[in-house]
């Protein structure tokens, strides 16, 4: 093995029954689909050794570098609101950990990488539309500067998978500041394992929040990592499609691109995942349910905090209720810049509300209109023109007394105000043309979404909504 990974693995420390010791399973024929060059030199990994046979047997888990201790994570989670006490890594597995030349830890997994002890009667392989789509819309979200896993590489496997038919194989090499959920705190809680939890709660600390004073500071810290991360995805347009606690980052990053999606024309009920029929993780549900899946840790986190659990439950749940103050003042943050207000007043809100229930009586594109504001030109995309003019009267006069000048406003606006997004039925083009063996739409994509935020003519097709036949309204998990 030709490339040095710098593994320090932590988590591997931890007891045994935080993880099974798993290796990945071989494939047939790996084949480099996309390797990120800038990813691998934030974290002192040599790309071109990567793209190498070496390189890219060790992206596939035909190959287990020096230092790596390759493991499945246990956990447990609710799903849709139902309780499951054991689900785990059930395709993923956990390389190492490694420290960039920053010293930031960084996780090393491969997901798609053959069957664990928590497959759950699974092949625990991934097809090549789910890699692609993390690939896509976990760096568009980086490059948003929303925190998010990261993609390193994705390799096709030369293998078919089985769903409702027989599909190309993959295995994406996810990197994340680790992939500790509330769902793995759950998994102890459940169990009455409080050493384990003590172990967990002092684990997460150290190398997430080292100024947390003790298991109510790490809640603390917790919530507001997540009020500040929904809030982030609500000013994109962004909706996840499975919030499930196994899928709430510890971290505060967004983890587990399943059947997620960006609105096109909007409306705050929307809806795209397929396996979500109640509209549990609609756009703007999403608050509410990061704050459940808050006070589900907070649950777990009480056997630390003392033998008084009277006055432990009335400490956590005074904290899951600073959750919507919180979400308020980030999303107010997020949406006056929107609209290029540097100062507060106590009618944004309201203003902000008015804006967005005149998009969606006119099923405005939520990225598109948000942009042409900054230009001043959004008029066109309004049905009710002279219901938008009126607003526009009071955000004129609101932005008048703003005390950045009009040249900073407008520079706000395009700094919070993508032009490109990963739009769904672009991601859905890119994976039909790889599955048929033509990876150029996914470059393609790719590249135009790094630099969201300038817009590039070459590719305004790509910022354009969808037509009619070209709609995505159903979005699928792909496991």
């Amino acid at each position: 093995m030709t490339i040095h990974f710098d593994f320090d693995n932590s988590y591997a420390r931890l007891p045994d029954r935080f993880y099974a010791r798993q290796p990945p399973a071989p494939v047939r024929a790996p084949r480099l689909i996309a390797l990120n060059d800038a990813l691998a030199a934030d974290l002192g990994l040599d790309a071109a050794a990567l793209r190498g046979p070496d390189g890219v047997a060790t992206l596939a888990g035909n190959a287990v570098p020096e230092g790596a201790e390759p493991l499945a994570q246990a956990y447990a989670g609710h799903q849709f609101g139902g309780w499951v006490p054991q689900l785990g890594d059930g395709r993923a597995i956990l390389l190492g950990e490694i420290v960039d030349p920053e010293g930031i830890r960084h996780d090393l997994q491969l997901k798609g990488a053959g069957p664990t002890p928590w497959s759950r009667n699974g092949d625990g392989r991934a097809w090549l539309g789910p890699v692609l789509r993390e690939y896509l819309v976990s760096e568009a979200m980086h490059a948003l500067g929303i925190p998010t896993t990261r993609a390193l590489a994705a390799v096709a496997t030369g293998e078919k998978v089985q769903r409702e038919t027989a599909l190309p194989g993959a295995v994406l090499t996810r990197v994340a500041r680790s992939h500790i959920r509330v769902g793995t705190f759950q998994f102890f809680a459940a169990r009455q394992d409080t050493e384990a939890l003590r172990a967990l709660c002092d684990h997460v600390i150290a190398r997430h929040y080292p100024d947390a004073d003790g298991p109510l500071g790490l809640l603390d810290a917790v919530i507001a990592a997540q009020a500040a991360l929904v809030a982030q995805w609500l000013s994109v347009g962004f909706i996840h499609g499975v919030m499930n606690t196994d899928n709430a980052s510890i971290a505060g990053d967004t983890i587990d691109y399943g059947p997620c999606a960006f609105l096109d024309s909007y409306h705050p009920e929307r809806v795209f995942s397929s396996i979500d029929r109640n509209g549990r993780y609609a756009y703007n549900r999403q608050p509410d349910i990061a704050v459940w899946n808050m006070a589900q840790l907070a649950t777990c986190l009480l056997p630390l905090m003392g033998a008084d659990r009277e006055a432990a439950v009335e400490k956590a749940t005074q904290s899951v209720h600073r959750f919507p103050d919180l979400f308020q003042a980030a999303w107010l943050d997020r949406f006056r810049a929107k609209l290029g207000l540097s100062s507060a007043e106590d009618g944004d809100a309201a203003l902000i509300h008015g804006l967005l229930d005149l998009m969606t009586a006119s099923a405005s594109d939520f990225t598109n209109t948000f942009r042409a504001l900054a230009r001043d030109d959004a008029r066109d995309h309004f049905t009710d023109r002279a219901a938008f003019d009126t607003w526009a009267e009071a955000w004129r006069a609101r932005r008048a007394r703003d005390p950045q000048d009009a040249d900073r406003g407008r520079a706000m606006m395009c700094a919070a105000n993508p032009a490109i997004i990963p739009r769904n039925h672009r991601i859905e083009q890119a994976i039909d043309a790889a599955v048929q063996g033509d990876d150029a739409p996914f470059h393609r994509l790719d590249a135009a979404l790094r630099a969201p935020f300038t817009p590039d003519p070459d590719h305004a097709d790509l910022r354009r909504p969808p037509s009619e036949d070209e709609r995505v309204t159903h979005t699928f998990c792909g496991t």
